[in-house]
């Protein structure tokens, strides 16, 4: 598995520790909420989650998408999908930087949720590539939004965390894709969230 510094940050110790403090099911019940909102007017019966952790957007998209179920998660994680194959028994689990994943099959939904602002800048339009070629109708991006690039300390540590517009980004590059809905998650809701936007897109 090939990897730069921020592949090697997430699947080594920090990754390790990044688990421990998810491990919550107060994340889970903003997680049903948050979903539940944005996804209420759409159907899809399979999904395909870029940068999944333990799990925690998948228990509330679980809960949403539609029989029969297909589900799949690209973690980079080792210990993280060891814990994925004894949370889930009803997912593909595939532990690999997402930079190597083929992109071969297509999904209804595809999520990213504070997964684009860990990646190294250089490698996004690989990233937007593989986010466009898996989706069948829908992408949805969850993300800390800049209207320009810029770089963020992250928990003490460098080039670890970026912003930008990556929805603005995603949809300048590929013109089948449509804008349906955009919104702002804030720490302080009954169900709280980071301060992340998401953008709700569909593909034509």
């Amino acid at each position: 598995m090939k990897k730069n510094i921020q592949a090697k940050f997430w699947s080594g110790d920090f990754g390790n520790s990044y688990i421990k403090r998810n491990k919550s099911n107060k994340i889970t019940n903003s997680n049903n909420f948050l979903f539940k909102k944005i996804l209420k007017n759409i159907s899809f019966s399979s999904v395909i989650e870029f940068g999944s952790n333990i799990g925690n957007n998948i228990v509330a998209l679980n809960r949403l998408i539609k029989k029969p179920k297909k589900i799949c998660v690209i973690e980079i994680n080792t210990k993280a999908c060891d814990i994925l194959r004894k949370r889930f028994s009803n997912i593909e689990i595939i532990n690999s930087n997402i930079t190597e994943y083929r992109a071969n099959k297509k999904y209804d939904l595809v999520l990213s949720k504070g997964f684009l602002i860990h990646i190294n800048p250089k490698e996004l339009n690989l990233i937007y590539k593989k986010i466009y070629e898996s989706s069948k109708k829908y992408i949805l991006l969850c993300e800390y939004y800049s209207t320009k690039p810029k770089k963020e300390v992250y928990r003490n540590h460098k080039d670890k965390l970026f912003k930008r517009d990556f929805a603005g980004e995603l949809l300048k590059k590929y013109k089948n894709l449509k804008l349906l809905n955009y919104g702002f998650t804030y720490h302080l809701d009954k169900f709280p969230q980071d301060d992340l936007n998401w953008f709700l897109i569909k593909k034509n």
